[in-house]
């Protein structure tokens, strides 16, 4: 299972600039399966598999957005905490 790693960097959210604490990192998953044309069941599904990402995407868990790690840390590097 493919892993992102986040840069151990000061984060700042650039949407509601009160948080630099609190983040989700959100991974993508891909899950086959398989359905009836006719009935539209689910026949089989098999593991879900990580999608491997060149960034990891970070959620603020004040505001809820979601954006690239660079934002986040770019928005820490304009405003740095004093």
């Amino acid at each position: 299972m493919a892993e992102s790693s986040i840069q151990e960097k000061p984060y700042f959210c650039p949407n509601c600039r009160s948080n630099r604490v609190k983040f989700n990192m959100v991974t993508m998953y891909s899950q086959p399966f398989l359905k009836d044309a006719v009935t539209g069941m689910v026949d089989s599904t098999d593991e879900p598999v990580a999608v491997d990402e060149q960034e990891p995407n970070i959620q603020c868990r004040v505001c809820g957005f979601t954006g690239n790690e660079m934002r986040f840390i770019k928005q820490a590097e304009r405003e740095p905490r004093g």
